[in-house]
């Protein structure tokens, strides 16, 4: 470091302080205003499927289809547009302008008179929801301390459920004909999200930027201001603050943005094992999600003779064993371990499904016990699946954090997408087993295969700050700062 960059390096302890602090009222209020971009999600996703524009619109079933597409497609672009702005601009400004942009695109989608302007702004809307992930993973590992970050990390990614679930029960009384218009239910459905976000969105107004990320940014003193707001309103409430130890303070030289030169030198010559690691937990969770969530309707219709009104009612025990999953299980990533708990998750939902899928194959399930088996295995995949997310979150330095997740996620999107593919072509019209027993052998060897990757290239990052997993690209004497080599710590 030269005599310039000492000079201009910032000694900060707020890392330290953020992480010291026990749970409390803010906490919170980072849960709820943060956590709701998995809930709108689900209904939004509930809402595509449940497709009642389809006659309103005159649509055919393929042009149903390319709705969702539109709206997967923009996720995978506004992870990626938006993904490098939140690393640029902040976190609290993206997941404001993120939530905004859905709110006004689902509400706009509403009032779609022909099908060019819902694939529109479903795309626009998905776009919304694609820089969410980014900009709220980012915010929430950030924000909240180590010790709890593991579990609350997990559970919010798997309330993602509990608003498929909502989106489903709106869609019920929505699109009942008897109780409204048919080209009136739907497009109140669509309103179901904006609402819930109009709610969200007052509420994180109030929650304050990344400390830890205006502190790399130079904003320093902003940083301490917030802190000491935080620290405050929790002696408020009666709680002791632990001193914190001033080894702990951090020396960093800010700079306003990662290139991509140095990104892909994050990725690829620093961080290679925790790139693979990340692209592997959300390939083989993605892959495995989207193969039978978006088939195991056409399973119980074609192979168990189920009606589709009768198979809208299996969704909501599936989707309660995977809500229950993460909520259940996501303690123990922050005790157990990360490496262990993944290494655990997927490999057991591995299992159930593979014996899931030989008992299908000898014909000896009924569409009550398979349905019993794949809660079971997505009890444990849920929480696995949501694992994949915090861990890319928080293996990367702070300064390409939403970049990684908004890379890797939009990757998973897009291999994950010919789950459905493959698996509607294996289902076919339900006259043959063997070809759909493969298909589900494949989909539990990939996930065991991701619980493996894990368990060998896995980072122990229970109860470790976000800066000890992994340093800061801005720290004063990390060898030669922005772009330098780190050794990667397994």
């Amino acid at each position: 470091m030269t005599a310039a960059q000492r000079a201009e390096a910032v000694r900060s302890l707020v890392p330290a302080r953020m992480d010291r602090l026990p749970w409390a009222r803010f906490h919170w209020m980072v849960v709820a205003g943060l956590g709701v971009s998995w809930i709108l999600d689900g209904i939004e996703i509930q809402l595509i499927s449940a497709s009642g524009y389809k006659d309103s619109l005159g649509m055919s079933s393929a042009e149903v289809g390319f709705a969702g597409t539109a709206y997967l497609i923009g996720q995978v672009v506004g992870a990626l547009v938006f993904g490098r702005l939140t690393d640029r601009w902040g976190r609290k400004k993206l997941f404001i302008t993120t939530l905004a942009l859905y709110l006004v695109a689902s509400g706009v989608a509403g009032l779609a008179w022909t099908p060019w302007f819902l694939y529109l702004w479903r795309f626009v809307a998905g776009m919304g929801i694609g820089g969410e992930y980014a900009a709220i993973n980012s915010a929430i590992d950030e924000l909240i301390p180590a010790r709890y970050r593991g579990r609350v990390d997990i559970a919010i990614n798997g309330t993602y459920w509990a608003g498929a679930m909502i989106g489903a029960v709106g869609s019920v009384f929505l699109l009942d004909h008897a109780l409204l218009p048919e080209d009136v239910g739907w497009r109140l459905a669509f309103f179901i999200g904006p609402l819930l976000g109009l709610v969200i969105i007052q509420l994180r107004r109030h929650i304050p930027e990344s400390p830890r990320w205006m502190v790399t940014h130079g904003l320093e003193d902003e940083a301490e201001r917030i802190v000491d707001g935080i620290e405050a309103s929790v002696r408020a409430q009666g709680k002791p603050l632990s001193p914190v130890d001033p080894r702990r303070a951090m020396s960093i030289i800010p700079e306003d943005s990662v290139t991509p030169a140095q990104l892909v030198d994050v990725f690829f010559r620093q961080y290679p094992s925790r790139t693979f690691l990340g692209v592997t937990m959300m390939i083989t969770q993605s892959f495995l999600y989207n193969a039978i969530f978006f088939t195991y309707a056409l399973v119980l219709q074609n192979f168990y003779h189920l009606d589709p009104s009768q198979t809208a009612l299996y969704f909501f025990p599936f989707a309660a064993g995977n809500l229950i999953g993460p909520l259940l299980l996501g303690p123990l990533f922050d005790t157990v371990g990360r490496r262990r708990m993944i290494f655990g998750t997927y490999l057991l939902s591995g299992i159930v499904l593979l014996a899931s899928a030989f008992l299908f194959r000898q014909g000896v399930l009924t569409a009550n016990t398979h349905t019993v088996f794949w809660c079971v295995s997505f009890f444990f995949a849920s929480a696995g699946a949501s694992s994949a997310y915090l861990t890319v979150s928080e293996i990367f330095p702070l300064e390409v954090r939403a970049q990684a997740i908004s890379y890797f996620f939009a990757i998973a999107q897009v291999v994950g997408a010919t789950g459905p593919l493959l698996f509607g072509w294996l289902v076919g019209e339900g006259t043959e087993r063997d070809p759909l027993f493969w298909g589900y052998v494949v989909g539990s060897v990939v996930m065991m295969v991701g619980g493996l990757v894990a368990l060998v290239y896995g980072v122990d990052a229970e109860g470790k700050g976000l800066e000890d997993i992994a340093e800061p690209l801005t720290k004063a004497d990390r060898k030669g700062g922005v772009g330098a080599a780190a050794v990667e710590v397994p």
